[in-house]
C-alpha cells in the first residue's frame, strides 16, 4: 500500500512539474496577474476619469454594452463590415499575389506598383474613400479593405518565391504540368506565408474600419468608443475594446483552424 501510495505521489508531482513550467501555465499566470493589476491598480491608484477597476468594466460590459439595442445594432455593424471587408480583402490579396508570383511580366509591372500604393499613408485617403463610397458602410469596407489587401499580396509572393527551386526543376523533369507543379509544389510551400498574411490583414483591416467609424460614422463601435471617450465614461469604453478584442480573437482561431487544416503536410 505504501509503495502505491509513493507511486501515486510521484505521478502527480511529475503532472505537476510538467504543468508548471508548460507555455499554458505561464501563459494563464501571466494573465491572472495582469488581470489582478488591473483590478487592484485601478482601484487604488487609477483616476477614475480615466480608468476603472475590472469587476467595473464586467458590470458595464452587460449592464451598458450589452444590454444596450443600440450598441449591440453598432457592434453587428462593425462585425459586418470586418467580415465583408476581410473576406474581399483576402480574395483579392490571393489573386493578385498569385498572379504576379506566377508571372515574371506581372512582378517587373504590377509589383512595383503596389509597392507604391502600399508607402502612401491610409489614412490621408480617407477623404478620398469617403467622396467615392459615401458617407455609409461602402466606405468603411473600402476603407478596411485598403488596409488587409497589401499584407497578403505581399506574404503571398513571398511564399511564392521562397519555393526550393530544387521541387520545381524536379517536378518539370518527371512530366508536372504547370498546374500540377501549382497545385503540389508551389501552392503548399507558400500557404504557410499566406497564413501569415492573413494574420497580418485580420488586424489591420479592423484598424482601417475603425478608422472610419472614429471619423465619419454615427453607428459602429468606433463611434461609441470616441462617445464614451469623449464623455469620459471609460468602463464602457474599455468593454467596448474587449468585444473588439473578441471580434479580433474570432477570426484569428478560424484562421488558426484553417490553417491546421492546409498545412497537415508539414507535420
Amino acid at each position: 500500500m505504501s509503495l502505491m501510495t509513493g507511486s501515486a505521489t510521484l505521478a502527480w508531482t511529475d503532472r505537476a512539474g510538467r504543468l508548471a513550467t508548460s507555455a499554458a501555465f505561464a501563459r494563464l499566470v501571466l494573465l491572472a496577474a495582469f488581470l489582478l493589476f488591473w483590478e487592484f491598480g485601478a482601484a487604488w491608484w487609477g483616476d477614475r476619469a480615466m480608468v476603472r477597476p475590472l469587476s467595473e468594466v464586467v458590470q458595464a460590459l452587460f449592464n451598458r454594452v450589452l444590454s444596450d439595442p443600440k450598441i449591440l445594432a453598432a457592434i453587428r455593424v462593425t462585425f459586418l463590415e470586418l467580415s465583408l471587408a476581410y473576406g474581399l480583402a483576402i480574395l483579392v490579396g490571393l489573386g493578385i499575389g498569385l498572379t504576379i508570383g506566377m508571372s515574371r511580366w506581372a512582378e517587373a509591372g504590377a509589383f512595383p506598383l503596389v509597392v507604391m500604393l502600399y508607402g502612401v499613408p491610409q489614412v490621408v485617403l480617407l477623404p478620398l474613400f469617403i467622396l467615392v463610397f459615401g458617407l455609409g458602410p461602402a466606405s468603411k469596407i473600402a476603407f478596411g479593405f485598403s488596409h488587409g489587401v497589401f499584407p497578403i499580396i505581399f506574404n503571398v509572393v513571398a511564399g511564392m518565391r521562397n519555393v526550393n527551386q530544387l521541387y520545381l526543376r524536379s517536378a518539370r523533369s518527371m512530366g508536372a504540368t504547370p498546374l500540377e507543379i501549382f497545385r503540389h509544389v508551389t501552392f503548399p510551400h507558400m500557404v504557410p506565408s499566406f497564413f501569415a498574411g492573413l494574420r497580418l490583414a485580420m488586424t489591420m483591416t479592423l484598424l482601417g474600419i475603425l478608422l472610419a467609424e472614429l471619423y465619419v460614422s454615427s453607428a459602429g463601435i468606433g463611434y461609441y468608443t470616441q462617445v464614451f471617450s469623449e464623455t469620459f465614461n471609460p468602463a464602457p469604453l474599455f468593454a467596448l475594446i474587449a468585444v473588439l478584442a473578441g471580434m479580433a480573437i474570432l477570426l484569428n482561431e478560424l484562421v488558426r483552424i484553417a490553417e491546421r487544416r492546409f498545412t497537415r503536410w508539414k507535420d
